[in-house]
């Protein structure tokens, strides 16, 4: 059984070591350096106005994914970027869909109209993903240079909530 709930700072040690496991395999996320549990908790400590954090943990409460929104520059200020992290070889069971059902009543409670996903185009199972929570294509950035000199594709995909 999957509870989410919102994140706190006490999560930022179990977030930054998923995450880190996430970056250490590769081909998935556009991050390509690890980060400390002193980063994450940056991260939402600085976290813009008109963000939102949840973790999903087990039952005996070992964190298994986090997602959270946030609004960005490149956007309009009725829509949201998201970014969804489940621990290695935990996808499929539903942690995804938990944390979007948490995360899609933040986004309209804080008054967004719509989310972004910004995906790289060889993420094969994020485009899933997102695809299977009802987002759809609308456009593609080529050649995005990731912070490791790495050259990906991207795909936005889009969720009116």
């Amino acid at each position: 059984m999957i509870h989410v709930r919102r994140a706190t700072p006490l999560d930022a040690p179990p977030m930054a070591e998923l995450l880190n496991g996430i970056v250490s395999a590769g081909g998935t996320t556009a991050r390509t350096e690890p980060v400390t549990s002193r980063d994450m908790g940056r991260m939402m400590a600085t976290a813009p106005d008109r963000s939102a954090w949840h973790v999903a943990l087990n039952a005996d409460g070992a964190l298994r994914g986090f997602q959270y929104i946030e609004p960005a520059p490149h956007l309009p200020p009725e829509a949201c970027d998201i970014a969804t992290f489940v621990q290695i070889g935990r996808t499929g069971l539903g942690i995804g869909s938990a944390l979007f059902s948490a995360t899609a009543k933040a986004a309209k409670a804080l008054g967004y109209v719509w989310i972004n996903a910004n995906i790289r185009a060889d993420n094969e199972g994020g485009l899933i993903y997102y695809q299977s929570r009802g987002f759809r294509d609308y456009a593609r950035r080529e050649d995005v240079a990731l912070a490791s000199g790495e050259r990906v594709d991207k795909i936005l995909k889009r969720y009116d909530i």
